[in-house]
């Protein structure tokens, strides 16, 4: 903020107010108490619930109460003894007064119950009503045929049991009425509380969704009525904060007697205590209006036939009812309009000079704030008056920053309905439309949960930690998509994938999102992601992680270029529902695909710009849960696989540093020479901006740029994660120097406290599996900058699923002669005992990774015959199963392998790759229980009988693959937690 600022408004402090513990008292069932003839007239024909009911819902108010009408003791209690009573309405009749003994009655039964007297205006009961003992009553009313009467007791009853509470919870505002007259205040109420309820609707505006609006309703001004001058006084002094205003009759009881100046001398006596507080004197004598005047107080005459009308003006003007009216203080000509927060924050700036120091001169803005229910910032600058700061421009920027961080405080944790009218570069996580939020979605809601309940994330000075700005298109727009354009015959049918795509593309989706779109474009103003949202998607038991597509679009100023590329890429999203590997995972995991629904997310990319090609510092994946713990790392500690760029290489198997947040100074790869330079990093992913395409392709990755270090270099993108080889001397120093090799460490942010990466980690590791109650894994990504300060931005949490399957063996002190393999390297846990078949890839010391494109083609070919049956199979094969390079192992997707319980990596004499951890078919390895096994011959670490599958015949063979079938079920074996793993054999 402007140094020009005292610090104690530099460091703006906001307590957020939750509008869900007010009006925790409620008037439920009223009992009525009258002779059926005088209940008649007052329900009109019998229809009071309707016309109140039919009040409830125009006001948009919840909870209408029900009445019950008795005319005797009898009666009374036997409503009493069935119902739980909330108000007694006692309305004397012409003939008798029996209502007052049923009432009294009543009221010595359940004492704690308010009464009120509702009469007729009639001289003869007025008369009659001064010989009754009227002490049991809260208040005496006069009725006048109006229903909105009715109304009136019912909300002043709820706020006189209230408004102790949600002033202390909340500092929600109050009007003090004070009046005698029964016969005025019967009236004067309903005028009232009619604006006040309008007034609500307005508060309720500033709610993000529709919940929130409901709730933030409680919120509304609050009255409360005296009836003399000593009743004001003490209200006002018990509630000297929470005034909105006061408006006071003139002639009233002081020290016991009528004063005919007692309004008079209580608004001298608030007006000396508070310059600002509005004060309004209603009288039916028009020679008081000069004596107001004089004393600067605003007078309402009550003869006056528009004195209803009158108030309201003066609400409107002085107690910030309605829209915010900036005046020109000379000719109190209207100069702007606010009507909503947002707007306000829009043009603070652009507020006249004059005008801007006429309303906080008199803290206008301020009430403003309180009567629209943002107590927070009301309260905030409340402090901040013009004596205190007598600067205009430090006013407005002051407001401004207030007003952004309770919008940002208020975002935080919430899914808003999006509205072209709120959302901007401040706004944080919205929807559009009323279907699901999808699993990604609805993962993204959590973390953004997570984060608002645990306040530390945000502890460090200089970083912010958040999830990206989202949009969610939920999944009602797919199923109107699909049926409005007829596509469900091509997309169930055995098409290609790339014909579903073109089917897709040239479909329409409803010109209604496009100005939804725009207003997005214009919020975030960078790359935005398209990701897939599935119904189940991340579900807790069948994850569906990476088998639909996620596209990417750069920004750019074009705006129609924009929209053609996002609609593009939510149709491809839409047509990878209904891909060939898709429908291959459906049946693998006994899903109909008709009922999949898919959401998509629109999300801003993390990165920055570098010329054409847009990228993260780092990317990265967090398992909370550690199945390769290294040295005095525990399993329960968790694991991260951190990169430079774009997460997609993480996804993709790529060569990540593998680090435990609560171990950042061991790092294995990093820890000798040779394995710092072979298994680090060497190239990266980045978004090509350059070249904006809207001819998307089934490879969602058609726009990603595969990049080498040098230019990550030359884009300033390696401090605090990147080293330098120094050849010379044979070492890698831990800064960046213009000659040498740079080498992906991580070394800043990991030894030297660069930035707090593995302390956040931690957090998001810890909150995230106690919020889930089971082992998660997080994606992340990073800007870290120069100056050490950046931002950690959470993209994903899902559940990884263990097996449930007890294992009481020691794996480790089984025999080796009993083994056809065993791994001290495996991943996953559980027994299983009814798998038969191996499914293994032919290979010597002389194997070649160049026909590796073709052994994923006969695997997957060999998969096909396994599904929709209950067989599985174990796999074993050389390099890294799944990885998009096929130098580095077999290239196949989870589809093509999905019939696979254990999944075996062997590194062989002439082809040693380091094993893969990194990816999204992790998630699915643990999900289903899939163990994955490393075995190295040649160490050796590990055990794997070969020639046992070779003397077996084979079920299939082709050229580069044998299948086997044993003639006893093989007994699996895994210990997670130690990483030992064996597979068995009868």
């Amino acid at each position: 903020m402007d140094n020009k600022i005292p610090q104690e408004w530099n460091d703006i402090l906001l307590k957020d107010v939750t509008f869900i513990d007010l009006m925790k008292h409620r008037i439920y069932n009223v009992l009525i108490v009258a002779n059926p003839y005088d209940a008649f007239m007052l329900e009109d024909d019998g229809r009071i619930d309707e016309k109140i009911y039919n009040e409830y819902v125009e006001l948009g108010l919840r909870y209408p109460p029900t009445f019950r009408q008795v005319s005797t003791i009898e009666e009374a209690e036997e409503v009493m003894q069935s119902v739980s009573v909330d108000l007694v309405i006692c309305m004397p009749g012409n003939a008798d007064n029996d209502a007052f003994a049923v009432a009294h009655a009543v009221k010595e039964r359940f004492p704690l119950v308010p009464c009120v007297v509702l009469t007729p205006f009639s001289h003869g009961i007025t008369h009659r009503m001064q010989n009754e003992d009227l002490s049991i009553f809260d208040y005496v009313f006069c009725w006048l045929g109006n229903t909105n009467l009715i109304l009136s007791i019912i909300k002043l009853i709820e706020d006189k049991m209230n408004v102790d509470h949600d002033i202390e919870e909340a500092g929600v505002q109050t009007i003090l009425l004070v009046e005698d007259s029964i016969r005025f205040y019967s009236s004067i109420l309903p005028n009232l509380y009619s604006y006040i309820l309008i007034q609500s609707k307005r508060i309720s505006t500033e709610a993000l969704n529709r919940h929130a609006a409901a709730l933030r309703m409680r919120g509304r001004p609050k009255v409360v009525l005296a009836r003399t001058y000593e009743e004001a006084l003490a209200y006002y002094e018990k509630y000297p904060n929470n005034i909105l205003g006061v408006i006071s009759d003139v002639r009233f009881p002081k020290d016991g007697v009528k004063d005919p100046e007692a309004g008079l001398k209580l608004l001298r006596e608030i007006r000396k205590r508070d310059e600002y507080v509005p004060l309004i004197m209603e009288s039916s004598e028009s020679h008081n209006r000069e004596k107001a005047e004089k004393e600067g107080f605003r007078f309402v005459d009550k003869n006056s036939k528009k004195m209803s009308l009158d108030l309201r003006h003066l609400m409107e003007e002085h107690m910030g009812f309605g829209d915010f009216i900036f005046r020109d203080p000379k000719t109190r000509q209207e100069v702007a309009r606010i009507s909503s927060l947002k707007e306000l924050q829009d043009n603070i700036f652009n507020i006249p000079y004059d005008s801007m120091l006429f309303h906080i001169s008199r803290n206008h803005v301020s009430r403003w704030l309180s009567a629209r229910g943002i107590f927070p910032v009301s309260a905030f600058l409340k402090g901040v008056t013009w004596h205190k700061l007598k600067d205009v421009d430090a006013h407005r920027q002051i407001i401004f920053e207030a007003i952004v961080r309770y919008r940002n405080m208020k975002n935080l944790g919430v899914v808003a309905v999006f509205d072209r009218m709120k959302f901007d570069r401040y706004a944080h996580f919205a929807r559009i439309g009323d279907g699901s939020l999808g699993g990604k979605g609805r993962g993204l809601a959590f973390l953004d949960n997570v984060i608002k309940r645990h306040p530390e994330f945000n502890s460090f000075a200089g970083v912010k930690v958040h999830i990206p700005k989202t949009v969610v298109l939920c999944t009602d727009f797919f199923d109107q998509f699909m049926e409005q354009n007829n596509l469900y015959q091509v997309a169930l049918s055995d098409a290609s994938d790339a014909e579903i795509l073109q089917h897709f593309l040239a479909a329409q989706l409803p010109d209604s999102l496009k100005a939804d779109f725009t207003t997005f474009f214009q919020a975030t103003r960078c790359p935005i992601a398209v990701r897939s949202s599935s119904l189940l998607e991340d579900a807790h038991y069948q994850p569906f992680a990476g088998i639909y597509s996620t596209y990417m679009i750069p920004y750019i100023d074009d705006g129609e270029t924009m929209l053609q590329m996002l609609e593009a890429a939510i149709k491809g999203v839409y047509a990878s529902v209904f891909y060939k590997d898709s429908k291959a995972y459906m049946s693998a995991t006994s899903n109909v695909i008709d009922q999949e629904k898919m959401a998509v997310i629109l999300q801003a990319v993390v990165g920055n710009d570098h010329g054409g090609h847009y990228y993260p510092n780092v990317s990265g994946v967090l398992r909370s849960i550690n199945y390769y713990p290294v040295g005095n790392e525990k399993a329960e500690e968790g694991i991260a696989n951190l990169a430079l760029g774009l997460g997609k290489y993480i996804v993709d198997g790529g060569q990540t540093l593998r680090v435990s947040p609560y171990h950042p100074n061991q790092v294995l790869q990093t820890s000798e020479l040779k394995t710092a330079l072979r298994d680090t990093q060497t190239h990266f992913y980045a978004l090509d901006t350059a070249h904006p395409a809207t001819d998307f392709a089934v490879d969602d990755g058609f726009n990603i740029l595969k990049l080498g270090l040098k230019e990550a270099e030359q884009d300033n993108a390696l401090h605090y994660i990147a080293a330098t080889y120094d050849a010379n001397d044979g070492i890698i120093r831990e800064a960046i120097y213009p000659e040498g090799r740079k080498v992906i460490t991580f070394g800043g942010v990991l030894k030297h406290d660069a930035f707090p990466l593995p302390q956040i980690m931690q957090m998001a590791m810890r909150y995230g599996e106690e919020a889930m109650k089971r082992p998660v894994e997080i994606e992340f990504a990073c800007n870290i900058n120069a100056d050490r300060t950046g931002e950690f931005n959470l993209l994903q949490i899902r559940p990884i699923v263990d097996s449930k399957q007890m294992l009481d063996e020691d794996v480790a002190a089984i025999a080796d002669e009993q083994c056809l393999l065993r791994s001290h390297n495996s991943l996953g846990h559980g027994v299983s005992d009814d798998v038969t078949d191996v499914v293994y890839v032919k290979y010597d010391d002389h194997f070649s990774a160049a026909h590796n494109y073709s052994v994923a083609q006969e695997v997957e070919s060999i998969n096909n015959k396994f599904l929709g049956t209950d067989r599985n199979y174990i796999l074993i094969g050389p390099g890294r199963w799944g990885s998009s390079d096929f130098w580095l192992g077999v290239p196949v997707k989870w589809p093509h392998i999905s019939a696979a319980r254990i999944i075996v990596e062997v590194a062989l004499k002439n082809y040693r790759v380091d094993p893969s951890q990194g990816t999204h078919f992790f998630q699915n390895l643990t999900s289903f229980g899939v163990g994955y096994f490393t075995i190295d011959t040649n160490v050796p670490d590990g055990l794997l009988r070969k020639e046992v599958l070779d003397a077996l015949p084979a079920v299939e063979e082709t050229e580069h693959v044998r299948h086997v079938r044993f003639p006893r079920a093989l007994r699996i074996l895994m210990d997670g937690m130690k990483g030992e793993g064996v597979v068995l054999m009868n």
